[in-house]
């Protein structure tokens, strides 16, 4: 059993923040459909990247717990619970605004519907938001193969369950203002990213 923990209330005020025509590019997709990749091939190309999961991996190791996905699961559901459905974009907005003093910003992994809503009222027209594709037998197989927290078929598939049904995932992919369908090699995958990235930059007042 997971011990109680008293999470600090975060109050966010919804104000836009002058970003000096800086973007930021929420990755959405399901798990293994290659989220991480694309996010860091925008990092390569000189954005600052945020994963959204750190702070469930930091909640996971800071319980001395066993970082699986059951642990994870359970994290999340803390979290939200505490801070409501858009808990990931409350918690890591203070990091976003710093960063955006400096940068363009890549957020790995957003999820749900509210965590979308927040940051869309947030910095209105400067999120972009890019969803990356690949069919469920893909992406299972690329999470059975993985040398990091492999999940079996059935794990994957209770995992897209619970992130459909129970964090609204499915409408950040639908907003999406850019798809990257990620089916075959990683070569093509990057040379789609790359071709995202340059109609990112081709929008009116977006720094390189």
């Amino acid at each position: 059993m997971i011990p109680h923990f008293n999470f600090p209330a975060i109050f966010v005020i919804i104000n836009p923040i002058v970003s000096e025509n800086r973007k930021v590019v929420a990755i959405v997709g399901m798990a293994g459909s290659g989220k991480s990749e694309v996010a860091r091939i925008f990092e390569q190309h000189g954005f600052t990247r945020i994963r959204f999961g750190d702070i469930t991996d930091e909640e996971v190791k800071k319980r001395g717990l066993a970082l699986n996905e059951d642990n994870e699961r359970r994290i999340r559901e803390l979290l939200r619970k505490e801070h409501g459905m858009a808990a990931y974009a409350i918690l890591n907005l203070p990091q976003i605004d710093a960063a955006l003093k400096k940068s363009n910003v890549v957020l790995d992994g957003l999820y749900s519907w509210e965590e979308y809503t927040l940051l869309k009222d947030h910095y209105g027209d400067d999120l972009s938001v890019v969803a990356v594709w690949a069919s469920p037998k893909t992406r299972y197989n690329r999470l059975s193969n993985r040398a990091v927290r492999p999940l079996t078929h059935k794990e994957a598939s209770s995992r897209d369950r619970t992130e459909i049904e129970n964090t609204n995932k499915g409408g950040p992919i639908a907003m999406a203002d850019y798809t990257i369908t990620n089916e075959s090699s990683l070569t093509k995958m990057r040379k789609e990213t790359e071709r995202t990235i340059a109609k990112l930059r081709c929008q009116k007042e977006f720094e390189k």
